[in-house]
């Protein structure tokens, strides 16, 4: 019996491929790569708001799943690690709330007023405006909580019927298009006060504006901070009660 031969370079290449890309620990790896591949690559440019650290990174890994043919159930088995610390940082917010108890007893009533405004009109103008544009039920379950992080997101958006899967994109998109253009917006509308400029920021792009709040300024990433957590929990409270109503209202 004559000795197999090995096989060529490209074959042994697409089978160690068709290993890796099978393993939860690769795409978990992958994920941290391409955002610490962002994070520097927005360093490098001083972190304008166009480089985005997040929207660089999804780019990266969307390149790497088309390139793959990787569907995101099998992404997500390794990724999910990272979703699932989502919800002790957003819990971990509480943190700056706290050192900063006295500037929001001082400041209460603005910001409740603010957050419950912001948070109504988050959630119904994105329905409504969608509704006009002839958008299915279950497409406007999906948005209604967007402008939330991911975890609460997801979870009120399959109560409703909608798909928890397309509420993460969107909670994603919202995030970025959200850090993009709060500098610029706030600085053509003269907005001076940082944790007035945090707050908004916070309250209508959750982690990913809290984040860039952070680059810009301590005190707008504190207040951005509490927006994102406070505006979670009022969401969460706020949608159950409203999209039924406003579903019935639209005739879906």
């Amino acid at each position: 019996m004559s000795p197999s031969l090995p096989l060529p370079l490209s074959g042994r290449l697409a089978d160690i491929w068709v290993y890796l890309s099978a393993s939860p620990l690769f795409w978990l790896a992958a994920t941290l790569i391409a955002y610490a591949v962002a994070e520097r690559f927005a360093a490098l440019l001083r972190r304008p708001p166009l480089a985005n650290s997040v929207a660089i990174a999804t780019f990266i890994l969307a390149i790497l799943l088309v390139a793959t043919s990787t569907d995101y159930d099998t992404y997500f088995a390794g990724a999910q690690f990272v979703h699932f610390l989502l919800g002790p940082a957003t819990v971990a917010l509480a943190v700056p709330l706290y050192r900063n108890l006295e500037r929001v007893r001082r400041d209460l009533w603005p910001l409740l007023i603010a957050l419950l405004c912001g948070s109504a009109t988050a959630i119904m103008s994105a329905v409504i405006v969608a509704w006009a544009l002839g958008a299915p039920r279950e497409i406007l379950a999906s948005l209604a909580p967007k402008s939330v992080t991911t975890p609460i997101a997801m979870s009120l958006a399959q109560s409703l019927g909608g798909i928890p899967t397309l509420t993460t994109a969107l909670v994603i998109a919202t995030g970025v298009f959200g850090a993009i253009i709060v500098t610029p917006l706030m600085n053509v509308i003269g907005m001076r006060d940082y944790a007035a400029r945090g707050f908004a920021a916070g309250l209508a792009a959750h982690g990913i504006g809290t984040a860039r709040a952070f680059q810009v300024d301590a005190l707008a990433g504190t207040f951005a901070g509490i927006a994102l957590g406070l505006n979670g929990a009022l969401t969460a409270v706020l949608v159950p009660l409203l999209i039924p109503a406003l579903f019935k209202m639209l005739g879906v």
